[in-house]
């Protein structure tokens, strides 16, 4: 194809982002329409010391490849980078002349988190073995002061009753409690005097009725 002007191309959207696990497979694409067949892929990243950003051409290699596919006028470069490494991270973006690239997508490639932690069997045992203290004393000491708990107001519920006796008792006056019980004692001993007095009296009547 022959020079096409910067004003007929039409650029479609790129995906923004990508992210990529270490020693992974990355896709990359740029599609537009009304341009040309050649292209370049660019890659920018910012340096680590002059905090400036580059743009440089990606070396296509056995694990860098490129294509491009073109259906209805409409063309989509391709970039398969296979086992991404970390350096790889950048922005992305097909150049299609001195005046026109597209938007780009930014690759990030991270390595997953790896497991530092090596124990022994036995060093295992005694992380398993404080767990199950710790689970015991979780369990025991609550009870432990619940029961506490429970005797303490047991004990503060005895005093209460025994302190509400001794009220009673103070309460009461010893002499009246004496006198009242002399009276009664006289007077069930009257009583029992009158009944003998009265039975003699009817005894004796009944003889002098007798003829």
């Amino acid at each position: 194809m022959g020079s096409v002007a910067t004003a007929e191309i039409k650029l479609d959207p790129d995906r923004p982002f990508l992210r990529v696990q270490f020693s992974g497979t990355a896709d990359l694409k740029c599609c537009y329409k009304d341009g040309p067949q050649n292209f370049t892929w660019i890659k920018s990243n910012s340096s680590k010391v002059s905090k400036e950003t580059q743009m440089y051409p990606v070396k296509l290699s056995e694990d860098v490849v490129q294509n491009y596919t073109e259906s209805e006028g409409k063309v989509c470069g391709i970039l398969i980078l296979k086992k991404v490494k970390l350096s790889d991270t950048g922005l992305y973006q097909c150049f299609l002349n001195k005046e026109v690239q597209t938007h780009g997508t930014y690759l990030q490639v991270f390595r997953p988190m790896e497991k530092t932690l090596n124990l022994s069997e036995s060093t295992k045992n005694k992380i398993l073995t404080a767990e199950g203290v710790l689970l015991l004393l979780c369990v025991v000491i609550p009870s432990a002061s619940l029961l506490l708990k429970s005797k303490s107001v047991n004990r503060l519920e005895m005093k209460k009753m025994k302190h509400e006796e001794e009220n009673i008792y103070q309460g009461l006056n010893l002499e009246d409690c004496c006198t009242t019980y002399d009276q009664i004692e006289r007077s069930q001993a009257q009583s029992q005097y009158q009944d003998v007095c009265n039975a003699m009296g009817e005894k004796e009547e009944s003889l002098l009725e007798k003829p």
